[in-house]
């Protein structure tokens, strides 16, 4: 059984539909925040250390081995050790995946389906996989699983295809290392229980 140290950095998920952004949004975020955030890119990390089941030729993409993942992440998140030195950053499109309890804050990126298309033609998606992304983008599937996994008040939705300006996504990273920081100030006057 693992020990759960308290945490004094958040943990970020940044999650949304295929093509929303989710990696250069964590990216800036790991890059600006003024609290130490680490960028878990969990399909790099399934494909490095091959915690996936094969490739699926239909839909291009890995069956992950969700328990596999979830054992090494727990140790990289949680470390029986102590409580880690950084917080994280976990870039996933599946907001389900990871455990309630690791979650301080969950970002859900928003893209106008026009826009969010020319984005998977431009990664060369099979027409299969652009029509699944964008059915799941207007049948609000990530906002919903994402209310379905954690408390409404940790939910965040930013939007992240242009319509909120040329700076659109500087000022979305910047709301979010605002709250990393308040978190750990929070943590640090004991308003956050271990």
């Amino acid at each position: 059984m693992t020990t759960h140290h308290p945490r004094r950095h958040p943990i970020i998920l940044v999650t949304g539909t295929p093509g929303t952004g989710k990696t250069l949004h964590s990216e800036m975020l790991a890059l600006d925040a003024d609290v130490p955030l680490q960028h878990l890119n969990i399909g790099d990390i399934v494909k490095q250390h091959g915690f996936h089941e094969g490739w699926d030729d239909e839909w291009q993409s890995y069956t992950v081995d969700e328990d596999r993942l979830l054992d090494y992440l727990e140790e990289v998140v949680n470390p029986a050790d102590g409580p880690a030195e950084t917080g994280f950053i976990l870039d996933h499109h599946d907001p389900s995946l990871f455990p309630e309890r690791w979650v301080d804050l969950a970002v859900v990126l928003r893209c106008d389906n026009s826009v969010l298309y020319e984005r998977l033609e431009a990664r060369n998606y099979p027409e299969n996989k652009i029509t699944e992304n964008i059915t799941a983008e207007i049948m609000m599937t990530v906002i919903n699983e994402t209310r379905e996994s954690y408390a409404e008040e940790i939910i965040v939705e930013l939007q992240s295809d242009g319509s909120g300006g040329d700076n659109e996504v500087e000022n979305n990273v910047a709301r979010i290392a605002q709250w990393a920081t308040s978190w750990e100030k929070d943590r640090e006057e004991g308003v956050h229980d271990a």
